[in-house]
This record gives structure tokens, C-alpha cells and sequence, in this order.
């Protein structure tokens, strides 16, 4: 029935700030800074929190003492030392420490009918149990430790006589009027717990839920991380093989040709390296999604289809409506899809003679259709890859409420199919 939230709280305040995750940290200081000065001090020192307890009720139990007419007094000294120990104890035993303080309160009222103070200890104990436990078995534990004596000042103990007035309540009046008072002062302090412990449950998920969305943040930048690595990689490494094994026979065959080759496998490399930079840049800066990636437009679809050419795909573009949109995502997804599809036709496809790449742009559909097919052989089948590529522009036609669909050709070939909707476009 007890949780572990004390033990939780003596973690966190053990634990270095820099092991905890910087969301859970950031929650954690959120909800420190919402305590205050004086809160935020003796929350992070409880030891001095249960010395400023047993001062307070010291102070309640002041009146004791100036009173001189008090009976019994050394006893009285003895009983309030003693409850005073027990206290110091509350937040480590707090059902041991209820059932202790009970006891001596019983001993007390009958030792020092006058004494200021009967009842006092118990409303600490109350709020400890009522932190510690669930409300329901707080508020049992309640009745049940006020009973005792609630029940010796209705039927047993002798209001003092100095303390009547001769047209204020009856002595029997005065002993319920006590026991009422004492009765919904503990249920009070239990209430308190009980709020105090709704409080700081609500704290807990509260940072869960940080860390959950941290974690959850981090996850989806490494699978964009990966997804922008792939799509860099290998592409470039593709090209860059082809254009190496292009230049190994162009060499021989002509030798000024091949200069062209190794300055086209070169400038691969070098692009290559510059995205592969621009990617891993979000792991040092996240100042803003613009320099995470590279942000193709039409002079770089051309420069890409150029490239392929000189890998020697026997490559054909054709675009229909207006130049796409001025939208950086939307123009590196349908880089990306082009990369892509162009990659996997030079990786993967045999005896091809023609790769046609048709863009078609309707802006009053709302709709943007690219397509790359070849005429060659070869699939996509997982002993070959492993269909991340393909995974990845299905992921990114999504944000655009988009379809892709990559398959055999019904004369041959291989065909990669991309419909985005711009305007459906999702954060």
C-alpha cells in the first residue's frame, strides 16, 4: 500500500544533476522554482524540517508552562521530550510513530489535565501517514488514532473547574465541545497529507511525462538522423562505385574522358561529405531544422539527375506544371524520393536501356505525382536490401498525406510511384 515515493525523493536528491536527463532535470527545476525559497530549502533538507516540527510543537505546548498552576510537571517534561524524539522519526516510521504518539497523548491528558498542547503531536504523525499512504487507509488510520481519546475526554476526563464560567457550557458540553475540536483538527491534518501527497504524485508523472516526451523526441531525431544518413550514404556510394568502375575502363579507352570521371566521383565525395555534415550538425547545434539537412531546389534536382547521367544511367526527365513549391521540406522530399528511387535502379537494376523520371505538379488538384521507372531487371527483394530506402519515402510522402508505392513494372522493369498532397502537409 505505501509507495516509494520517499525513496524516490531520497534518489533524486542523491543523484547528480548532470546523471538525470536534461527533460527530467528541466521538470525538476520547474517544479523547484514553483516552491519558493524557504519551501525549496527545507524540501531538499528534511532533517531540518522535522527540527522546525518539533519547535512548533514545543510552541503549542507553550501555555503549559505558564501556567503555574500545572500539576504533575516533571512527568509532563518527561512525556513531551519524549514525543519530541518520536517526531524526529515521523517521516521514517510514520504508522510506528502514530501508534507511539496515541499512547503518550492518553498519558498526558491524564498526568496534565491543563496541559495546551493535548493532541498536538498527533497532527504531525497524521500528515506524515497521509503522505506516505493512500488517502482512504490515511483517513481509517485517522479515526482510528483519535478514538482512543476522543473517547477518554467524552466519558473519562474531568474538564478543570477553572476553566468553566458560570453561564458558558457545562463541563460534560466542554468535554464534547473538545473532543469535536480534537476530532476534525486530525482529520484537517490528514487532509493536508492527503493534498501534499496528490500534489507531488501529480509532480511525478508530470516529469515522467517530460522524460517520456524526450524520449520519444530523441527517437524520432534518431530515426531522422538515420533516414537522412541512408538516403546521403547511399547514394553517394553508389554514384561514387559506378563512377569508379566507369572510370577503370573510360581510362583505357580515352584517357582525357576519364578526367571528367574522377572530377565527377570527386565532387561526389566532397557533396557527400558537406550533407553528411549538414545531417550530423544537429547533433552539436539544434538551432533550427533549416541547416539539418541539404534544401534541394530545381537547380539541384538538375544537378542530381547530371550526376546519375554520368554514372551512366540512360536517364530521362520530364516535368509537367509549374516549378515546385518554394518550400524547403516539401522540395527535399521529392529530392529524396528521386535520390532514392534513382539509387536503388543504379544499385540494383541490369540491362537497362531507359530510366524516365516524370515530375507532374497540379496545383489546383492540390496534387504533385513523381515517378521513376526503368526497363531494366532486378528487385528490391530483402536478400538484396534492406527496404529502409523504400521505408523512408513512405515515410516522408506521409507528412505530405502521400502514398508510395514501389513494385515490379507489368512489361518489366521496376517502378517507384510518389503521390503528395502540399496542402495536406503535417508538423
Amino acid at each position: 500500500m505505501r509507495t516509494h515515493e520517499q525513496a524516490g525523493v531520497a534518489e533524486r536528491t542523491a543523484a547528480a544533476p548532470a546523471e538525470l536527463p536534461s527533460a527530467a532535470r528541466r521538470a525538476d527545476e520547474f517544479t523547484a522554482s514553483r516552491r519558493g525559497v524557504v519551501r525549496k530549502y527545507l524540501y531538499n533538507h528534511p532533517r531540518v524540517m522535522d527540527v522546525v516540527v518539533v519547535l512548533v510543537y514545543l510552541l503549542a505546548g507553550s501555555g503549559t508552562f505558564l501556567n503555574g498552576r500545572t500539576a504533575n510537571l516533571g512527568a509532563h517534561l518527561v512525556v513531551l521530550a519524549a514525543s519530541c524524539v518520536v517526531l524526529m522519526f515521523r517521516r521514517d516510521r510514520p504508522l510506528s510513530v502514530l501508534a507511539i504518539l496515541a499512547v503518550f497523548e492518553i498519558i498526558n491528558i491524564i498526568l496534565v489535565p491543563t496541559s495546551g498542547n493535548i493532541g498536538a503531536s498527533l497532527w504531525f504523525a497524521l500528515y506524515a501517514v497521509a503522505v506516505a499512504y493512500r488517502g482512504v487507509f490515511s483517513f481509517s488510520v485517522a479515526a482510528a488514532a483519535s478514538l482512543p481519546l476522543v473517547l477518554y475526554t467524552l466519558f473519562v476526563y474531568q474538564f478543570p473547574r477553572e476553566f468553566l464560567r458560570v453561564d458558558g457550557p457545562t463541563a460534560f458540553e466542554s468535554n464534547v465541545i473538545t473532543g469535536i475540536v480534537m476530532l476534525l483538527s486530525n482529520v484537517i491534518a490528514t487532509g493536508v497529507g492527503v493534498s501534499v501527497r496528490r500534489g507531488r504524485e501529480h509532480e511525478a508523472e508530470l516529469r515522467q511525462w517530460a522524460v517520456r516526451n524526450a524520449q520519444l523526441a530523441s527517437i524520432a531525431e534518431r530515426n531522422r538522423i538515420a533516414r537522412e544518413m541512408h538516403d546521403v550514404v547511399a547514394h553517394s556510394l553508389t554514384v561514387m562505385v559506378a563512377l569508379s568502375d566507369g572510370a577503370a575502363v573510360v581510362v583505357r579507352r580515352n584517357p582525357e574522358k576519364a578526367g571528367d570521371v574522377l572530377a565527377q566521383l570527386s565532387q561526389t565525395g566532397r557533396n557527400a561529405l558537406a550533407d553528411m555534415r549538414r545531417v550530423l550538425g544537429v547533433l552539436r547545434d539544434d538551432s533550427g531544422a533549416d541547416s539539418r539537412s541539404p534544401q534541394p531546389d530545381d537547380t539541384d534536382l538538375a544537378a542530381l539527375f547530371e550526376g546519375f547521367r554520368q554514372a551512366g544511367l540512360p536517364l530521362s526527365v520530364t516535368q509537367a506544371g509549374p516549378l515546385l513549391p518554394k518550400d524547403p521540406a516539401l522540395q527535399l522530399t521529392v529530392y529524396r524520393i528521386v535520390q532514392e528511387s534513382l539509387t536503388n535502379v543504379l544499385r540494383y537494376g541490369t540491362s537497362i536501356s531507359r530510366v524516365q523520371v516524370r515530375i507532374d505538379n497540379d496545383p489546383a488538384a492540390g496534387v504533385l505525382k513523381v515517378v521513376v521507372a526503368d526497363d531494366g531487371r532486378g528487385s528490391l527483394d530483402a536478400s538484396m536490401g534492406t527496404g529502409q530506402g523504400i521505408v523512408g519515402m513512405r515515410e516522408r510522402a506521409r507528412i505530405y498525406a502521400g502514398t508510395v508505392d514501389a513494385g515490379p513494372a507489368p512489361h518489366g522493369g521496376w517502378t517507384v510511384d510518389a503521390v503528395l498532397h502540399p496542402a495536406a502537409a503535417r508538423d
